[in-house]
């Protein structure tokens, strides 16, 4: 879907010298992807400013909690999951294996098929292995981070660009769910014309099911986007602390809000945080393929 770039707050690399003992203490400075707990503090306590706000974002926080909270999202580090993305009609088949830094939105992705074939994003430039640019059937710009940005909500919708509006109730499958809509500022990432409706349990406020658009440039010029899609969400499974849903069922959205054409299955598989991942595991291999543009 979009490039987290907005979501991120700007981090500063820590580094040590010599210092004499009346100094400020010297912070050690780690190979891996964890972030002090202050950074984390200060992420949250400015996201739950924020979405206290509007009665749409104090929506998106409850959701946040009943998932297992925002600080615990980042505080758990890098997260590795299996993402089978599978059409029913034509279109390729997505399945990878990925490690993603949930603080830095940096990606690595593992085909399922051929072990070696890999793609990802490195926080600038979306990259493949250079014998494999063939095994992928799709863009990989694009997909490089659209996984995690499905498994991720509510908790990437903490920062800047994002806009939120609180919409009237919505009815699916006979059930009424608090609805918020989000959308972006203009320039917000790679698609900044997308936009989410999502669907919160009005008892548990767990995220229940989406509405979609694509708007990303390469596939839609001239400001298109893609038909609207409805995704159903189950399965949830709890990993340290942290409730995800492994099932996501995607439908075109009728012309009366419900359910029309089932279109795409996917499955959500073998989820783990990796705290002690190292920083080097997201930098771009030697010897692969720049992709250039969108």
């Amino acid at each position: 879907m979009k490039h987290f770039t907005f979501l991120l707050f700007t981090i500063i690399a820590f580094s040590s010298c010599n210092q004499k003992p009346t100094d400020a203490p010297i912070i050690e400075v780690s190979d891996t992807v964890l972030v002090p707990q202050k950074w984390i503090d200060e992420r949250v306590a400015n996201a739950k400013a924020k979405l206290d706000q509007s009665e749409a974002g104090k929506l998106v926080w409850q959701a946040m909690e009943s998932a297992g909270g925002l600080d615990k999202w980042y505080s758990n580090g890098p997260i590795s999951f299996q993402f089978d993305y599978v059409p029913r009609g034509k279109g390729a088949r997505r399945n990878s294996s990925q490690v993603v830094d949930t603080w830095s939105n940096k990606a690595v992705h593992h085909d399922m098929v051929d072990h070696s074939a890999k793609y990802g994003w490195d926080g600038k430039d979306a990259w493949v292995t250079m014998k494999d640019t063939a095994t992928f059937d799709y863009n990989l710009r694009f997909w490089a981070l659209t996984p995690i940005f499905f498994l991720a909500q509510p908790f990437n919708f903490d920062g800047a660009g994002v806009i939120l509006e609180k919409l009237d109730d919505k009815t699916l499958n006979n059930v009424t769910y608090n609805a918020v809509k989000i959308s972006f500022e203009k320039g917000t990432g790679d698609a900044s014309g997308d936009y989410y409706i999502n669907y919160y349990d009005k008892t548990t406020h767990q995220l229940a099911a989406l509405r979609y658009i694509v708007s990303y440039p390469k596939y839609f010029k001239d400001g298109g986007h893609s038909p609207e899609k409805i995704m159903t969400l189950g399965g949830y499974k709890t990993v340290n602390g942290i409730s995800l849903p492994t099932s996501y069922k995607t439908y075109m959205t009728a012309e009366d809000e419900n359910l029309g054409e089932y279109v795409t299955d996917i499955t959500v598989s073998n989820i783990k945080f990796l705290p002690k991942t190292k920083k080097k595991e997201f930098d771009m291999p030697k010897g692969v393929h720049v992709i250039d543009g969108l």
